[in-house]
């Protein structure tokens, strides 16, 4: 009786440990959203993080009226150097780009304040 509790806890840990790297690792979604960079911050008390907001250009309903202001934050890693390069380049410059980005599934609070994970910037000429 006792070996079987050790046999099932050990299945129990390893589905945890499973399930907690697939939450952490995996990637929900990826995909490019286009505009001006408007900031790019190191911010945190505990956890020192990279965010940033990108200002997206979007149009009402109806035609011929005005943008709507809509903002889209995101997280950097802090070993993607290169693209917190590039994106305080574009913020000092206000050109537009595009941001080609990964939405995890889940939000741990050492990595960023979203899921949403920026792993390229794509200047536009």
């Amino acid at each position: 009786m006792k070996k079987f509790f050790v046999t099932l806890s050990l299945l129990v840990l390893l589905a945890a440990l499973g399930a907690g790297a697939f939450l952490y690792w995996g990637t929900y979604e990826t995909g490019v959203m286009a505009g001006k960079v408007l900031r790019v911050s190191k911010k945190g008390m505990l956890f020192k993080t990279h965010e940033g907001k990108l200002s997206l250009d979007t149009f009402g309903a109806l035609k011929g009226s005005s943008p709507i202001a809509e903002t889209f934050d995101f997280s950097v890693e802090g070993s993607e150097q290169e693209v917190l390069r590039d994106l305080g380049d574009v913020a000092l410059t206000g050109e537009r780009v595009s941001l080609h980005f990964e939405k995890k599934y889940m939000h741990f609070v050492w990595r960023g304040d979203t899921k949403y994970f920026i792993t390229e910037v794509e200047r536009h000429k």
